[in-house]
């Protein structure tokens, strides 16, 4: 009867555990099943151009003489450690300097940071037509990049093709997290100006979906937190693990030998 009795507890204890981890490791557990979206403000995700950015800029039209003086031709560079120039043109970038300008052929100097790329296409746009008719202004952020990093399956630096990267975009480029990952302490880091700024997702929660951090910026730093399995891992080196498993192993074995005796005892 004791056996049964503790056979059950430790069934019991075995479920309550599984469950546990469960509410630790599902993904917006608080979202409705009824429902089809999540109502809330919408989040803008626009990036803004900050120092450090690299530019390429084109500018079209219908006379290609006419905008021929805005565009730096197409230019060839040495590899590091080649001595021979790459055959592939290298279209040329635009570095935002430390006080937010770039310097454009005839319109010399711009102050443009803090704007957005539409933004910035609207100015060039009216500043170049005082010189060409109807002119097409084309820009990317070419260096726009998000690192991430701690407990995921491939952390490193995430390559942004487009202006649109939300945490679950990021998170899912890097991986997932791995089952060692806290996912309710997702820590953000942002430069902003100059200035760093923090903030944290709990990814268990629908709240994520709508917060104004939920599309990232360039530059951007999500930090995966190890859960408290790993942090206790961590706590014992190589040698003390290695003492856990030998006595792990001798009180099987003890408990297989115990098995045997009793049950020669009861024939």
């Amino acid at each position: 009867m004791k056996i049964k009795t503790l056979i059950f507890a430790f069934t019991i204890i075995l479920l309550t555990s599984c469950k546990t981890t469960t509410n630790t490791i599902t993904y917006f557990q608080d979202l409705d099943n009824q429902s089809t979206a999540v109502t809330g403000k919408a989040v803008n995700y626009t990036p803004r151009i900050a120092p450090d950015d690299q530019l390429s800029i084109t500018v079209s039209g219908m006379d290609p003489n006419a905008v021929a003086a805005f565009n730096i031709p197409l230019a060839s560079y040495l590899a590091p450690g080649e001595t021979h120039v790459t055959s592939t043109p290298v279209l040329h970038t635009y570095l935002v300097n430390s006080h937010g300008e770039i310097d454009f052929p005839v319109l010399g100097k711009l102050q443009i940071a803090g704007m957005t790329r539409s933004e910035l296409i609207d100015m060039m746009t009216e500043k170049i037509s005082a010189y060409v008719k109807s002119p097409i202004v084309t820009i990317q952020i070419r260096n726009f990049k998000v690192s991430v990093l701690g407990e995921v399956n491939k952390p490193g630096t995430v390559n942004v093709p487009n202006e649109r990267l939300s945490i679950l975009d990021a998170l899912g480029m890097a991986g997932d997290l791995t089952i060692y990952g806290n996912r309710t302490n997702i820590l953000l880091i942002r430069d902003n100006n100059g200035e760093k700024e923090y903030h944290r997702f709990d990814l268990t929660s629908a709240e994520t979906l709508t917060s104004p951090y939920y599309y990232l910026q360039q530059n951007d730093v999500l930090y995966v937190e190890p859960n408290k399995a790993r942090k206790g891992n961590a706590k014992y080196s190589q040698s003390g693990q290695f003492n856990v498993s030998l006595a792990s192993t001798i009180i099987s074995a003890l408990s297989v030998l115990a098995s045997l005796g009793i049950a020669l005892l009861v024939k």
